[in-house]
């Protein structure tokens, strides 16, 4: 659902800015130390900042806040005390997630920033106003405006800077938002259809040409993969090409998401308990529809495909089963062990149709794809395997930007013997005692990406979550919008 809050830039000080706006809440940052700020609306209380902040043992951390009233221009208003830490990106991130949830109910904030990374101030506020709800709306409604001030933004040239910023941090939110929104939509009313109709609507809107392959032309393309796993389900497979070809772009990047909008296991059928999550199972997809719709807001100057491989794993009698051999695009035949090994063999579709067809100089991959990898790295790290040391650099250290956090593991040349198959060219999960259920899954990825440079991020852990925490809510995340965004910038 759209991010409701906006956030806009005033100059002055913070007394008279909360005063002209009509502010419910005004909030001073403050840096670890504890120290007090030199606030001018400090003037306006019986006490001092420092006695406040000893009074309540804060110590300035990001996402630290305390609360006093002061009394502006003969109304009295919540003076909050928030922590910025040492003010980096991911402080400022998880800082503005703290002012937006403690102005949940409020209309109006006007809140001082120090000086740094205001997107990144800007992405948490956001973020962490986003709500997702079918039927009555929250009981506290998002912070309506946060207007922000800044040392810099006194002068002409500051106040373009931070407009400047408050726009880069808004698109980007706004992208992540989009693929929560995607991933969290019920799988009753998201089929593949759907999605493929809400991208073409999203590239309408943002620039962007699309090309959408029903069923028929996906069985006579050879895409076997997306057939074999939509068989079992009335609402068939779809595979979603965006395009953004800005004039003069050098490089050519193709991002291929997983797109399966409901995953039972399919004859493999899955507990109950892990389907609750399962209309999520298409993030990875959300995430590259996302990614696409940011980038002409963004000016990125680079030629990027976005492939999403849609389809519904359901158990009939017309579903894949195991033992069956799969033929995917370009030839190489899968054998089917586990019919919940679904995911990757619908990206082994886009990945070699990327390879034989889009001539891309970077192919990178995104997917939830194995609980191996919520196991190994947890609830807020995503897995990396990568054929390219530099590539895999790049995206880590737009992961650490961008705070969405990736860590490398190793495709594992031992490990490729346990996903041979007696009857088919790979099998599509490992058969030999091995474990290492991540790597042999990347190991698998790996069979259908030619000689291009590749990178396939797996975001089982990080990609939904059951609690707040900065700028992260419940439900779906959009890990991975961020950090690929960041990515592009540099690409």
């Amino acid at each position: 659902m759209p991010i409701e809050t906006e956030v806009s830039t005033v100059g002055g000080v913070l007394s008279e800015a909360a005063g002209s706006l009509g502010a419910d809440v005004v909030a001073v940052p403050v840096r670890s130390g504890p120290v007090a700020p030199a606030a001018e609306i400090a003037g306006l209380l019986p006490f001092t900042l420092d006695e406040l902040l000893t009074l309540h043992r804060a110590k300035g951390e990001a996402g630290e806040a305390v609360s006093t009233p002061v009394r502006i221009g003969g109304r009295v208003l919540e003076l909050l005390l928030y922590g910025v830490g040492e003010a980096s990106p991911a402080d400022l991130r998880k800082a503005g997630a703290t002012l937006a949830r403690r102005g949940r109910g409020r209309t109006t904030m006007a809140a001082g920033v120090p000086d740094g990374d205001l997107a990144a101030f800007v992405e948490g506020a956001l973020l962490a106003s986003y709500t997702f709800k079918i039927g009555t709306p929250p009981t506290k409604a998002p912070l309506a405006t946060l207007a922000v001030l800044t040392e810099a933004g006194q002068t002409e040239a500051g106040r373009e800077a931070n407009a400047a910023a408050i726009e880069r941090g808004t698109a980007v939110a706004r992208a992540a938002a989009l693929a929560r929104d995607l991933a969290n939509t019920p799988s009753g009313e998201k089929g593949p259809s759907w999605l493929a109709d809400r991208a073409v609507e999203i590239a309408a809107e943002t620039g962007l040409t699309a090309r959408v392959r029903g069923e028929k032309e996906l069985a006579e393309g050879g895409f076997g993969g997306l057939i074999a796993v939509g068989a079992g389900s009335p609402r068939p497979p779809r595979l979603i090409e965006l395009t953004y070809a800005p004039e003069g772009a050098a490089r050519h990047v193709v991002l291929v998401g997983k797109g399966i909008t409901f995953d039972s296991g399919g004859l493999s059928l899955k507990p109950n308990d892990n389907m609750k999550t399962m209309k999520t199972d298409m993030a990875g997809g959300g995430v590259v529809i996302a990614v696409m719709s940011a980038l002409r807001s963004l000016g990125v100057n680079v030629r990027v495909t976005g492939l999403i491989a849609a389809a519904e794993n359901m158990p009939s009698g017309s579903s894949m089963r195991p033992g069956d051999v799969i033929t995917h695009f370009g030839g190489t035949t899968s054998e089917v062990l586990n019919t919940d090994a679904e995911g990757r063999l619908v990206l082994a579709d886009a990945l070699a149709y990327a390879d034989a067809e889009l001539d891309p100089d970077v192919v990178v991959d995104v997917a939830t794809l194995t609980g191996a990898a919520k196991v190994a790295l947890g609830l807020r790290t995503g897995a990396l395997f990568a054929n390219d040391d530099a590539l895999a650099g790049a995206l880590e250290t737009a992961g650490e930007t961008a705070g969405e956090r990736l860590w490398r593991l190793p495709l594992v040349e031992d490990y490729r013997v346990a996903i041979e198959s007696d009857v088919a060219d790979v099998a599509n999960i490992e058969r030999r005692g091995f474990g290492g259920g991540a790597i042999m899954a990347a190991l698998f990825l790996r069979e259908f990406v030619g000689e291009r440079t590749w990178a396939h991020l797996d975001v089982a852990g990080p990609g939904r979550s059951t609690s707040e925490n900065a700028e992260i809510t419940k439900g779906a995340t959009g890990f991975g919008a961020r950090l690929l965004l960041a990515w592009l910038a540099t690409a």
